[in-house]
């Protein structure tokens, strides 16, 4: 006498089905299915956006969270020194230094390096370089001291 097989956990059931499917249980492709090329770049360029265009995103809301972030304290210490714009000056100049972007910098860095790649930009072959985009070149600088000082100077 044999015994009943136990019930399947939902995760078993997925599996299951996964396996049936790689036996040939599973539907068959449709024709369109059959006649698309089948390779890696295509894959990639499937699905999500591209990671091009992400890590354009992160990068745009990193800098207006950073803004924000640097106006508040800007606003604070102007409050706070008033009466003394030279303190005001010297301090702003010190908390400006102060500013850590490594994570933001780091982003900005792979864009720089990645994006005329993920693009497939031409080259032009009169500067040796990849072509400007909307007459901008694509590489974005990275974030520093000096950067915060031009956004919210110390005078």
């Amino acid at each position: 006498m044999s015994q009943p097989e136990p019930e399947q956990t939902p995760a078993e059931r997925v599996i299951a089905r996964g396996l049936d499917e790689a036996e040939g249980i599973g539907r068959p492709l449709s024709s369109s299915a059959r006649q698309r090329r089948r390779t890696v770049e295509a894959y990639l360029r499937s699905g999500a956006p591209p990671r091009w265009m992400q890590r354009i995103g992160d990068i745009d809301r990193g800098i207006r969270n950073e803004l924000r972030r640097i106006e508040r304290a800007h606003h604070a210490l102007h409050e706070a020194c008033r009466d003394d714009p030279a303190v005001f000056a010297a301090r702003w100049e010190q908390r400006a230094r102060g500013w850590n972007f490594a994570a933001l910098n780091e982003l900005i860095t792979q864009h720089n390096e990645w994006y005329p790649i993920e693009r497939d930009l031409p080259m032009d072959l009169r500067t040796r370089d990849y072509v400007l985009i909307n007459g901008r070149s694509y590489r974005r600088a990275l974030l520093n001291s000096q950067w915060v000082l031009e956004q919210f100077p110390a005078e």
